[in-house]
């Protein structure tokens, strides 16, 4: 195993967990909704979880965890968009742009579990797949959410 390949793709999931913390922190902040903000607390809490497991693999193999945020894909963009439907209360907007995001990471996991099994190990293959459930559980909380709003529109 190469220590800077293994470093570099935690440092990676370090990241979008790092994005996801700041984005649900602020988000929570903005609305005024209680069952959301709890709700986005909680995601919050689920990136802070899987982001203390990262950061002892990177502390592990010799690496310094990234503590910064990075623009993967369109995820700051989309958090924008998510700031601005707040200020307009419009809850699907928002629940949609949570998703995109939510979409993005999962991306960003599938990748590493796709395209980088020959550089870790099954132990830290496992780690990856449990977080990778944690933060699908929280993208299908989201759609849930979705689904309830179109049935019962207010």
């Amino acid at each position: 195993m190469d220590n800077e390949k293994v470093i570099d793709i935690f440092n990676t999931l370090v990241e979008v967990n790092n994005n996801r913390i700041e984005d649900y922190q602020s988000a929570s902040e903005e609305t005024k909704e209680t069952e959301m903000k709890h709700l986005f607390l909680n995601f919050k809490k689920t990136s802070e979880k899987c982001k203390k497991e990262l950061v002892d693999e990177v502390r592990f193999w010799g690496g310094k965890p990234v503590a910064g945020t990075t623009i993967l894909g369109n995820f700051f963009r989309v958090w924008l968009d998510v700031k601005l439907a707040f200020t307009k209360n419009d809850q699907k907007a928002i629940l949609n742009h949570c998703e995109y995001g939510e979409d993005m990471v999962l991306k960003t996991y599938d990748k590493v579990l796709s395209n980088e099994h020959n550089e870790i190990d099954a132990r830290q293959v496992a780690m990856i797949k449990n977080q990778y459930k944690l933060l699908k559980a929280d993208h299908d909380t989201i759609q849930d959410m979705k689904e309830k709003l179109v049935a019962n529109p207010s």
